[in-house]
Protein backbone atom coordinates (compact mmCIF):
# COMPACT_ATOMS: atom_id res chain seq x y z
CA UNK A 1 0.00 0.00 0.00
CA UNK A 2 1.25 3.47 -0.85
CA UNK A 3 2.02 5.34 2.35
CA UNK A 4 3.12 8.72 1.08
CA UNK A 5 5.67 8.88 3.89
CA UNK A 6 8.95 8.56 2.01
CA UNK A 7 9.92 12.05 3.14
CA UNK A 8 10.70 10.75 6.65
CA UNK A 9 14.27 9.73 5.90
CA UNK A 10 15.09 13.12 4.39
CA UNK A 11 13.63 14.95 7.35
CA UNK A 12 15.54 12.80 9.80
CA UNK A 13 18.82 13.39 7.95
CA UNK A 14 18.20 17.13 7.88
CA UNK A 15 17.55 17.12 11.62
CA UNK A 16 20.64 15.02 12.30
CA UNK A 17 18.75 12.33 14.16
CA UNK A 18 19.66 8.68 14.34
CA UNK A 19 17.39 5.69 13.87
CA UNK A 20 17.02 5.37 17.62
CA UNK A 21 15.80 8.94 18.03
CA UNK A 22 12.11 9.68 18.24
CA UNK A 23 10.67 11.49 15.20
CA UNK A 24 11.28 15.22 15.00
CA UNK A 25 8.52 17.24 16.63
CA UNK A 26 5.83 17.72 14.00
CA UNK A 27 5.17 21.34 14.94
CA UNK A 28 8.86 22.19 14.42
CA UNK A 29 8.84 20.39 11.08
CA UNK A 30 5.75 22.29 9.93
CA UNK A 31 7.09 25.61 11.14
CA UNK A 32 10.21 25.04 9.09
CA UNK A 33 8.09 24.82 5.96
CA UNK A 34 8.59 21.09 5.52
CA UNK A 35 6.04 18.55 4.38
CA UNK A 36 3.46 17.54 6.99
CA UNK A 37 1.99 14.11 6.49
CA UNK A 38 -1.17 13.17 8.36
CA UNK A 39 -1.77 9.43 8.52
CA UNK A 40 -5.50 8.76 8.21
CA UNK A 41 -6.82 5.44 9.50
CA UNK A 42 -10.52 4.78 9.03
CA UNK A 43 -12.22 1.55 10.01
CA UNK A 44 -12.33 -0.06 6.56
CA UNK A 45 -11.44 1.12 3.09
CA UNK A 46 -14.54 -0.41 1.49
CA UNK A 47 -16.96 1.58 3.67
CA UNK A 48 -18.19 4.64 1.73
CA UNK A 49 -18.38 6.85 4.82
CA UNK A 50 -14.63 6.62 5.30
CA UNK A 51 -13.96 7.24 1.63
CA UNK A 52 -16.05 10.41 1.99
CA UNK A 53 -14.00 11.38 5.04
CA UNK A 54 -10.85 10.85 3.01
CA UNK A 55 -12.17 13.22 0.34
CA UNK A 56 -12.80 15.87 3.00
CA UNK A 57 -9.34 15.38 4.47
CA UNK A 58 -7.61 15.69 1.11
CA UNK A 59 -9.59 18.83 0.23
CA UNK A 60 -8.67 20.43 3.55
CA UNK A 61 -5.03 19.43 3.12
CA UNK A 62 -4.95 21.10 -0.30
CA UNK A 63 -6.49 24.33 0.98
CA UNK A 64 -4.29 24.49 4.05
CA UNK A 65 -1.15 23.75 2.03
CA UNK A 66 -1.81 26.95 0.10
CA UNK A 67 -2.67 28.91 3.26
CA UNK A 68 0.49 27.89 5.11
CA UNK A 69 2.81 27.67 2.09
CA UNK A 70 3.71 24.08 2.85
CA UNK A 71 2.92 20.61 1.59
CA UNK A 72 0.27 18.91 3.73
CA UNK A 73 -0.35 15.36 2.61
CA UNK A 74 -2.82 12.63 3.62
CA UNK A 75 -1.41 9.10 3.93
CA UNK A 76 -4.34 6.69 3.68
CA UNK A 77 -3.52 3.76 5.97
CA UNK A 78 -7.01 2.36 6.43
CA UNK A 79 -7.28 -1.47 6.53
CA UNK A 80 -9.28 -3.19 3.81
CA UNK A 81 -11.53 -4.73 6.48
CA UNK A 82 -12.25 -3.76 10.06
CA UNK A 83 -9.48 -4.96 12.36
CA UNK A 84 -8.39 -3.13 15.50
CA UNK A 85 -5.08 -5.00 15.62
CA UNK A 86 -4.25 -3.98 12.05
CA UNK A 87 -5.11 -0.39 12.95
CA UNK A 88 -2.65 -0.56 15.85
CA UNK A 89 0.00 -1.81 13.43
CA UNK A 90 -0.79 1.02 11.02
CA UNK A 91 -0.35 3.54 13.85
CA UNK A 92 3.10 2.13 14.55
CA UNK A 93 3.87 2.11 10.84
CA UNK A 94 2.90 5.77 10.53
CA UNK A 95 5.12 6.76 13.44
CA UNK A 96 8.09 4.74 12.21
CA UNK A 97 7.79 6.24 8.73
CA UNK A 98 7.72 9.80 10.03
CA UNK A 99 4.09 10.92 10.06
CA UNK A 100 3.56 14.29 11.67
CA UNK A 101 0.11 13.42 13.06
CA UNK A 102 -2.50 10.66 13.00
CA UNK A 103 -6.27 10.84 12.46
CA UNK A 104 -8.06 7.59 13.34
CA UNK A 105 -11.54 6.09 13.79
CA UNK A 106 -11.05 3.31 16.33
CA UNK A 107 -12.51 -0.07 15.41
CA UNK A 108 -11.61 -1.42 18.84
CA UNK A 109 -10.49 1.09 21.46
CA UNK A 110 -8.87 -1.60 23.58
CA UNK A 111 -6.61 -2.68 20.72
CA UNK A 112 -5.49 0.78 19.57
CA UNK A 113 -5.13 2.69 22.85
CA UNK A 114 -1.62 1.39 23.55
CA UNK A 115 -0.44 2.24 20.03
CA UNK A 116 -1.99 5.71 20.28
CA UNK A 117 -0.23 6.33 23.58
CA UNK A 118 3.10 5.16 22.16
CA UNK A 119 2.67 7.51 19.19
CA UNK A 120 1.94 10.49 21.44
CA UNK A 121 4.90 9.60 23.68
CA UNK A 122 7.08 9.72 20.57
CA UNK A 123 5.88 13.22 19.71
CA UNK A 124 3.14 12.42 17.18
CA UNK A 125 -0.25 13.97 18.08
CA UNK A 126 -3.28 11.74 17.54
CA UNK A 127 -6.88 12.77 16.95
CA UNK A 128 -9.86 10.41 16.74
CA UNK A 129 -13.03 10.75 14.67
CA UNK A 130 -16.29 8.82 14.38
CA UNK A 131 -15.25 6.23 17.01
CA UNK A 132 -13.23 7.41 20.00
CA UNK A 133 -10.54 5.84 22.16
CA UNK A 134 -11.38 7.92 25.24
CA UNK A 135 -8.82 6.31 27.58
CA UNK A 136 -5.95 7.09 25.22
CA UNK A 137 -3.72 10.16 24.98
CA UNK A 138 -5.46 11.43 21.85
CA UNK A 139 -5.78 15.22 22.04
CA UNK A 140 -9.27 15.50 20.50
CA UNK A 141 -12.26 13.55 19.22
CA UNK A 142 -14.68 14.73 16.52
CA UNK A 143 -18.00 13.00 15.92
CA UNK A 144 -21.61 12.71 16.91
CA UNK A 145 -22.75 12.03 20.44
CA UNK A 146 -23.34 8.33 19.93
CA UNK A 147 -25.76 7.81 22.81
CA UNK A 148 -27.88 10.70 21.54
CA UNK A 149 -27.62 9.32 18.00
CA UNK A 150 -29.10 6.02 19.17
CA UNK A 151 -31.81 7.88 21.04
CA UNK A 152 -32.70 9.97 17.98
CA UNK A 153 -32.81 6.91 15.75
CA UNK A 154 -35.18 5.05 18.07
CA UNK A 155 -37.36 8.14 18.65
CA UNK A 156 -37.79 8.55 14.88
CA UNK A 157 -38.58 4.86 14.51
CA UNK A 158 -41.15 4.97 17.32
CA UNK A 159 -42.77 7.93 15.60
CA UNK A 160 -42.98 6.01 12.31
CA UNK A 161 -44.59 3.10 14.18
CA UNK A 162 -46.99 5.32 16.15
CA UNK A 163 -45.37 4.09 19.34
CA UNK A 164 -46.14 0.41 18.86
CA UNK A 165 -44.26 -2.50 17.30
CA UNK A 166 -41.55 -5.13 17.47
CA UNK A 167 -38.23 -3.67 16.41
CA UNK A 168 -34.74 -4.89 15.62
CA UNK A 169 -31.48 -2.98 15.87
CA UNK A 170 -28.77 -3.50 13.25
CA UNK A 171 -25.53 -2.79 15.05
CA UNK A 172 -22.40 -3.50 12.99
CA UNK A 173 -19.16 -4.37 14.78
CA UNK A 174 -19.89 -5.37 18.37
CA UNK A 175 -16.43 -4.19 19.51
CA UNK A 176 -16.70 -0.62 18.18
CA UNK A 177 -17.24 1.76 21.12
CA UNK A 178 -19.24 4.27 19.09
CA UNK A 179 -21.68 1.59 17.96
CA UNK A 180 -21.97 0.17 21.46
CA UNK A 181 -23.03 3.62 22.66
CA UNK A 182 -25.57 4.00 19.87
CA UNK A 183 -27.13 0.69 20.83
CA UNK A 184 -27.20 1.82 24.45
CA UNK A 185 -29.00 5.03 23.48
CA UNK A 186 -31.48 3.19 21.25
CA UNK A 187 -32.39 0.67 23.93
CA UNK A 188 -32.80 3.36 26.58
CA UNK A 189 -35.04 5.40 24.28
CA UNK A 190 -37.16 2.34 23.49
CA UNK A 191 -38.02 2.03 27.18
CA UNK A 192 -39.98 5.29 26.91
CA UNK A 193 -42.52 3.60 24.63
CA UNK A 194 -44.56 0.85 26.34
CA UNK A 195 -45.75 -0.39 22.97
CA UNK A 196 -42.25 -0.84 21.56
CA UNK A 197 -40.52 -4.20 22.05
CA UNK A 198 -36.87 -4.60 21.07
CA UNK A 199 -36.64 -8.04 19.47
CA UNK A 200 -32.87 -8.07 19.44
CA UNK A 201 -29.56 -6.40 18.57
CA UNK A 202 -27.88 -7.91 15.53
CA UNK A 203 -24.18 -7.50 14.77
CA UNK A 204 -22.44 -8.23 11.49
CA UNK A 205 -19.36 -7.60 9.40
CA UNK A 206 -19.53 -4.01 8.20
CA UNK A 207 -19.84 -4.56 4.47
CA UNK A 208 -23.01 -3.75 2.48
CA UNK A 209 -23.44 -7.37 1.46
CA UNK A 210 -23.05 -8.79 4.96
CA UNK A 211 -25.32 -6.16 6.47
CA UNK A 212 -28.08 -6.66 3.90
CA UNK A 213 -27.81 -10.43 4.31
CA UNK A 214 -28.21 -10.04 8.07
CA UNK A 215 -31.37 -7.97 7.64
CA UNK A 216 -32.85 -10.60 5.34
CA UNK A 217 -31.82 -13.43 7.70
CA UNK A 218 -33.37 -11.73 10.72
CA UNK A 219 -36.58 -10.94 8.86
CA UNK A 220 -36.90 -14.61 7.96
CA UNK A 221 -36.15 -15.72 11.52
CA UNK A 222 -38.40 -13.12 13.16
CA UNK A 223 -41.36 -12.54 10.81
CA UNK A 224 -43.14 -10.39 13.39
CA UNK A 225 -40.62 -7.53 13.21
CA UNK A 226 -42.38 -4.31 12.21
CA UNK A 227 -39.48 -1.88 12.48
CA UNK A 228 -35.72 -1.69 11.94
CA UNK A 229 -33.28 0.77 13.41
CA UNK A 230 -29.96 0.79 11.56
CA UNK A 231 -27.30 2.51 13.70
CA UNK A 232 -25.17 2.65 10.58
CA UNK A 233 -26.22 2.74 6.94
CA UNK A 234 -24.31 -0.38 5.82
CA UNK A 235 -27.19 -2.38 4.23
CA UNK A 236 -28.34 0.67 2.31
CA UNK A 237 -25.02 0.92 0.46
CA UNK A 238 -26.37 -1.77 -1.85
CA UNK A 239 -29.61 -1.84 -3.83
CA UNK A 240 -30.57 -5.30 -2.48
CA UNK A 241 -33.07 -4.10 0.09
CA UNK A 242 -34.96 -1.89 -2.37
CA UNK A 243 -36.94 -5.00 -3.23
CA UNK A 244 -36.54 -7.04 -0.04
CA UNK A 245 -37.87 -4.44 2.39
CA UNK A 246 -41.62 -3.87 2.29
CA UNK A 247 -42.64 -0.41 3.59
CA UNK A 248 -46.23 -1.55 4.14
CA UNK A 249 -44.95 -4.18 6.62
CA UNK A 250 -41.86 -2.58 8.16
CA UNK A 251 -40.68 0.93 8.95
CA UNK A 252 -36.96 1.67 8.80
CA UNK A 253 -34.88 4.53 10.18
CA UNK A 254 -31.14 4.61 9.58
CA UNK A 255 -28.08 6.62 10.46
CA UNK A 256 -26.07 7.96 7.47
CA UNK A 257 -27.27 9.42 4.17
CA UNK A 258 -24.86 8.87 1.29
CA UNK A 259 -25.85 9.19 -2.39
CA UNK A 260 -26.46 5.47 -2.80
CA UNK A 261 -29.02 5.58 0.04
CA UNK A 262 -31.21 8.31 -1.41
CA UNK A 263 -33.46 5.99 -3.48
CA UNK A 264 -34.57 4.36 -0.21
CA UNK A 265 -35.91 7.75 0.93
CA UNK A 266 -37.43 8.60 -2.44
CA UNK A 267 -39.34 5.31 -2.55
CA UNK A 268 -40.49 5.56 1.06
CA UNK A 269 -38.67 2.39 2.13
CA UNK A 270 -36.58 4.34 4.65
CA UNK A 271 -38.61 7.46 5.49
CA UNK A 272 -35.88 9.06 7.62
CA UNK A 273 -32.10 9.05 7.43
CA UNK A 274 -30.05 10.69 10.16
CA UNK A 275 -27.05 11.96 8.26
CA UNK A 276 -23.59 12.29 9.68
CA UNK A 277 -21.74 14.91 7.61
CA UNK A 278 -19.00 12.33 7.07
CA UNK A 279 -17.03 14.55 4.69
CA UNK A 280 -16.41 16.77 7.70
CA UNK A 281 -14.73 13.95 9.63
CA UNK A 282 -11.79 14.46 7.33
CA UNK A 283 -12.12 18.19 6.78
CA UNK A 284 -12.50 19.20 10.43
CA UNK A 285 -10.00 16.54 11.50
CA UNK A 286 -7.27 17.90 9.25
CA UNK A 287 -8.08 21.52 10.14
CA UNK A 288 -7.87 20.69 13.84
CA UNK A 289 -4.58 18.82 13.47
CA UNK A 290 -3.02 21.62 11.43
CA UNK A 291 -4.18 24.12 14.04
CA UNK A 292 -2.37 22.11 16.70
CA UNK A 293 0.78 21.27 14.76
CA UNK A 294 1.31 24.50 12.82
CA UNK A 295 -0.48 27.12 14.90
CA UNK A 296 0.15 25.40 18.26
CA UNK A 297 -3.53 25.81 19.09
CA UNK A 298 -5.58 23.11 20.81
CA UNK A 299 -9.35 22.89 20.36
CA UNK A 300 -11.48 24.59 23.00
CA UNK A 301 -12.74 21.19 24.13
CA UNK A 302 -11.24 17.75 23.45
CA UNK A 303 -14.74 16.52 22.55
CA UNK A 304 -15.87 18.23 19.35
CA UNK A 305 -19.53 17.58 18.60
CA UNK A 306 -20.90 16.85 15.14
CA UNK A 307 -24.61 17.49 14.58
CA UNK A 308 -26.82 15.03 12.73
CA UNK A 309 -28.96 16.16 9.77
CA UNK A 310 -32.46 14.70 9.40
CA UNK A 311 -33.03 13.71 5.77
CA UNK A 312 -36.51 12.89 4.44
CA UNK A 313 -38.45 13.46 1.22
CA UNK A 314 -38.99 17.08 2.26
CA UNK A 315 -35.30 18.02 2.08
CA UNK A 316 -33.97 15.26 -0.18
CA UNK A 317 -32.97 17.67 -2.94
CA UNK A 318 -31.24 20.04 -0.56
CA UNK A 319 -29.23 17.21 0.95
CA UNK A 320 -28.35 15.85 -2.50
CA UNK A 321 -26.94 19.22 -3.49
CA UNK A 322 -24.91 19.35 -0.28
CA UNK A 323 -23.41 15.96 -1.11
CA UNK A 324 -22.49 17.16 -4.58
CA UNK A 325 -20.89 20.30 -3.15
CA UNK A 326 -18.76 18.04 -0.98
CA UNK A 327 -17.44 16.32 -4.09
CA UNK A 328 -19.66 13.23 -4.33
CA UNK A 329 -19.86 12.32 -8.01
CA UNK A 330 -22.55 9.63 -7.75
CA UNK A 331 -25.51 11.84 -6.81
CA UNK A 332 -28.32 11.16 -9.28
CA UNK A 333 -29.35 14.18 -11.32
CA UNK A 334 -33.04 13.79 -10.46
CA UNK A 335 -32.30 14.43 -6.80
CA UNK A 336 -30.26 17.54 -7.60
CA UNK A 337 -33.31 18.96 -9.41
CA UNK A 338 -35.69 18.45 -6.49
Amino acid sequence: MRTGLAFAVALCMAAGCSRSDKPADSAQTAAAGKKLTIAMIGKSSDNPVFLAARTGAEAAAKDLSATHNMNIEIAWLTPAKEDGQVQAERIRQAVNEGAGAILIAASDAGKVTGAINDAVDRGVPVMTFDSDAPQSKRFAYYGVDDVKTGEMMMAELAKQLNGKGRVAILAGNQNAPNLQNRVKGAKEEAKKYPGIQVEGVFNHVETPQDAAAEVIRVNNAYPGITGWGFIGGWPLYTQTLLTDLKPDRQKVVSVDALPIELPYVEQGIVPVLLAQPVYNWGKVGVETIVDKVVNKKDPTSPIMAMDLVRVSKENLGQWARQLKDWGFTDVQEKYLKM
